[in-house]
């Protein structure tokens, strides 16, 4: 964790002060990812800088050597109970060779910069900010100093006024929801160690209290026994004698390592609880009805290659152009031609490309595949015979192959015939080319029968809109229908649930609608697009909404 653990201590005479602090140093030379060192022992950078924290004569040292120097220019001015190391003590350092960081620590942080903001916290948490009495943790910061979790406590002590001290544990970082996110662990581990360090005190303040009324020099309390002047406190206890340092208070020699060891522990076991990870999100509803068209695949393998060989015509000519895109059908077809297609396609109607040349009818309909999932797609590229709309939404058919009157007459369906050059051209009216577009198909014509029986869906005006703007490139505009496609999908699998989750009245599907923000004009391309949906996740709504309903 990038934080700065620190003890601190309200002193009578000079105010707030830390008096030690832990800090951790990444290895800035080594890369974990790459995996090039298995140990600090092994890595240069990091030997060089235990090292020079340690106070060597390197340049690395120079800050290190500044600070103490800063530091023993202002001790007159402090007193013991405001100290902790010795300023000729190097400090402690751990080093945790598997992930390449040091934790070290001293009286102040070693940066001069944190020195600052350290100390910032040290007097907010001291003399600004106070929580209902005066003992427990607490949050503040801003973004410029940082943010801040303290934990105040009093120590006893029959030298002190009031027979009691004030301190805090301090952490500093500047990760907001970081330190946040990390206040149980900090509040459940900086109350064991006050706990600790309160007992010691405890202990201490009840040997010296008995010692004291043995000696008849215990401190007597005031004539009106309410309180006690600090004129009369300080002649009490023996004039202006200097408050004793924190260790001398708790009669532990070793309090500063154990303190070390404490904080370098909880930085690190902080760090680990909460880690950032990349994290996937779920397949897209194409890849899954991919998949699972292609299992459905493998097992019907012979009887799909038995019923292509019956509808495929034994020799046919292979030759001809191909349509490589939407914008590239919409710019042979024209903008009226090409909006009947697609409104059909997203429609879920069928739609039935005529033409002699297998590869052009097979082009036209695997470009306009891609408006819709793949899982509401059902093809027969080319065929002799005319397939029902029940078989399939896209019919690839060979010339001269007739529809059936029922199907012409119902608008349920849109055919586009390709008249190649020398072909026979039917009657009706035949799309205009552009010279631009005499390279691609020269000599060709089209013919598009078909009725819009509704108002345009939303997702089509969307996907219009995205062809005429010539600044999408094709790639772009690729990225772009997916993402349409899938908002889409998530609308169909609400209306999926909505439908199956009981009675419900036009009312309620009607605000439905407006919630997703769709129309009464998109509720059959949602009723459509649920054919869709893969299996696995429609029996899994399916167990879903019947489970609630038996409850």
């Amino acid at each position: 964790m990038n934080a700065i653990i620190a003890l601190c201590h309200f002193c009578e005479f000079h105010g707030p002060s830390v008096l030690f602090c832990t800090q951790a140093f990444h290895c800035e030379a080594h890369d974990p990812l790459k995996g090039t060192c298995t140990s600090v022992l092994e890595c240069g950078a990091c030997i060089k800088r235990n090292f020079t924290r340690f106070g060597s004569e390197t340049p690395g040292s120079e800050s290190a050597q500044e600070s103490r120097q800063s530091w023993a220019s202002t001790r007159p001015s402090q007193c013991e109970a405001c100290k902790s190391l010795d300023h000729n003590h190097a400090g402690y350092i751990s080093i945790d060779h598997e992930a390449h960081i040091s934790y070290y620590s001293n009286r102040s942080p070693e940066q001069p910069e944190l020195y600052s903001v350290v100390r910032q916290a040290c007097v907010r948490s001291l003399s600004c900010e106070v929580c209902p009495g005066r003992e427990g943790p607490m949050f503040f910061g801003e973004e410029s100093s940082g943010y801040v979790f303290t934990h105040t406590f009093f120590l006893k002590d029959t030298q002190s006024r009031g027979f009691q001290r004030w301190y805090s544990l301090i952490a500093v970082m500047k990760d907001r929801i970081y330190l946040v996110n990390s206040w149980p662990f900090l509040v459940s581990h900086f109350r064991e160690l006050i706990d600790e360090l309160q007992a010691k005190a405890t202990g201490v303040y009840d040997a010296e209290h008995a010692a004291s009324i043995q000696k008849g020099q215990h401190i007597q309390p005031s004539a009106n026994g309410l309180f006690l002047t600090p004129d009369i406190f300080r002649r009490q206890r023996g004039g202006n004698k200097t408050y004793r340092g924190i260790a001398d208070l708790l009669r532990d020699k070793d309090l500063f390592a154990t303190l070390h060891q404490r904080f370098s522990w909880m930085l690190k076991a902080c760090g680990n609880r909460i880690t950032e990870k990349l994290l996937e999100g779920p397949p897209k509803e194409e890849l899954l009805t991919d998949l699972e068209a292609q299992l459905e695949e493998d097992d019907d393998q012979e009887d799909t290659d038995t019923e292509k060989e019956s509808d495929t015509p034994e020799e046919e000519d292979t030759r001809g152009p191909v349509f490589s895109s939407l914008r590239h059908i919409l710019k042979v077809l024209g903008s009226q031609h090409f909006h009947l297609l697609a409104f059909h396609v997203i429609q879920g109607n069928q739609v039935i490309v005529r033409g002699e040349k297998r590869k052009t009818v097979e082009s036209v309909l695997n470009c306009l595949k891609v408006l819709i999932p793949s899982g509401c797609c059902s093809c027969i590229p080319y065929s002799t015979k005319y397939k029902d709309s029940w078989q399939c939404n896209f019919l690839g058919l060979a010339p001269g192959v007739e529809i059936p009157p029922h199907v012409l007459s119902s608008d349920l369906f849109v055919l586009l015939d390709i008249i190649s050059p020398r072909g026979h051209v039917p009657e009706g009216p035949v799309a205009d080319q552009s010279r631009d577009d005499e390279h691609d198909f020269p000599g060709y014509g089209f013919v598009v029968c078909g009725k819009e029986n509704a108002t345009d869906p939303t997702i089509l005006q969307k996907v219009e809109e995205a062809l005429d703007n010539d600044s999408l490139s094709d790639a772009v505009f690729d990225q772009l229908l997916i993402c349409l496609k899938e908002e889409w999908m998530d609308k169909v699998k609400v209306v999926f649930k909505f439908a199956r989750s009981g009675n419900s009245t036009s009312e309620d599907k009607e605000k439905l609608l407006k919630i997703l923000g769709a129309k009464s004009e998109d509720e059959i391309v949602l009723k459509f697009w649920m054919t869709g949906l893969n299996k696995q996740y429609r029996s899994h709504l399916l167990t879903c909404s019947s489970a609630g309903s038996t409850s």
